[in-house]
């Protein structure tokens, strides 16, 4: 009897349906336009709280790193700096006007002499606290190793080793050594050792802050070297192979003594203010010429080299 009623139940309901359709469209009634509501079709599934957090609030990682005796690291977006080089040299050792001319018997040898002793004072001090991070400190040491890093950042730089460079010469002197020598051939020998090398000055600031602390030994080097430059067209622009010269010459070695794998390595040189004037370089320049037709010669007899235009520049 059920299946019989439900079907009747959805013939009259499709009838009426039908009949309803037919009057609209005979009375030509327009429905609105229908509104149409956004509906979340992602599924929400219930996710039941932790057992004995009723009633408390939520903490941060911090603070539970903290109760639980951890420490949770910030993100810094500082970079870090190592600053294994001073900028500079500080307090700077003056040479004594006329060294390797004076004798100390003279008059003015002896008063040199007794103002080296007056500021060796300072410098005591300095050589006290570089023994204290470098054990095998020794001044009479030291000073044949500051000429054998002489001589091997100068051989390195011939032979153009940037790599052994960077262990044997500071970051401050690097592109004072390497500054101008594209498209330059070097040759350069240490012919011998005039005097032995000794320390004169010695001082160990600090930098940035107060316990970071810098070794700085100046050393004396009287010797015999040899150097020749040339440019890339192969011609001789200073000095020469095969005469040496007597070069007296003061070193400033560094190392950052709070690193345990510092080391000592060429940081500058000290040229005094009564030094002579170095020698001027030959430099190869193109003179201009007339324009030459194929196969014919130039006369350089006859030819009048052009004065260059007077410009006015300021300096």
């Amino acid at each position: 009897m059920a299946m019989p009623m439900r079907r009747t139940l959805i013939a009259l309901h499709r009838a009426t349906c039908s009949s309803l359709k037919n009057a609209e469209a005979s009375l030509d009634i327009r429905h609105p336009v229908p509104l149409y509501l956004p509906v979340r079709t992602k599924k929400r599934h219930f996710v039941p709280p932790a057992v004995g957090m009723k009633g408390r609030k939520d903490e941060s990682k911090e603070g539970k790193g903290g109760k639980a005796g951890s420490v949770v690291s910030q993100p810094y977006i500082e970079r870090p700096i190592h600053i294994a080089c001073t900028a500079g040299i500080f307090d700077p050792y003056i040479p004594p006007e006329g060294d390797a001319r004076l004798s100390t018997l003279s008059k003015e040898g002896l008063k040199q002499r007794t103002e080296q002793i007056r500021q060796s004072a300072a410098s005591q001090l300095a050589i006290r606290k570089i023994k204290e991070y470098d054990s095998e400190f020794t001044t009479k040491n030291f000073a044949e190793r500051a000429q054998e890093i002489f001589i091997e950042a100068h051989n390195s730089l011939t032979q153009f080793n940037k790599e052994k460079l960077h262990s044997l010469v500071t970051e401050r002197c690097y592109p004072e050594m390497t500054r101008g020598n594209r498209y330059k051939t070097i040759r350069w020998s240490f012919v011998e050792s005039l005097e032995p090398p000794r320390v004169v000055h010695a001082r160990c600031p600090d930098m940035v802050s107060k316990g970071n602390l810098y070794g700085q030994v100046t050393v004396r080097m009287h010797s015999k070297q040899t150097l020749a430059i040339y440019d890339r067209f192969g011609r001789l622009m200073l000095g020469s192979e095969e005469q040496p010269k007597d070069v007296l010459e003061y070193l400033v070695i560094e190392r950052h003594l709070v690193n345990p794998y510092g080391r000592w390595r060429l940081h500058g040189k000290i040229v005094p203010s009564w030094a002579p004037a170095k020698d001027p370089v030959i430099k190869t320049v193109m003179i201009p010429g007339p324009e030459l037709k194929p196969g014919q010669e130039f006369d350089a007899l006859n030819y009048k080299v052009p004065k260059p235009e007077a410009v006015q520049w300021n300096k």
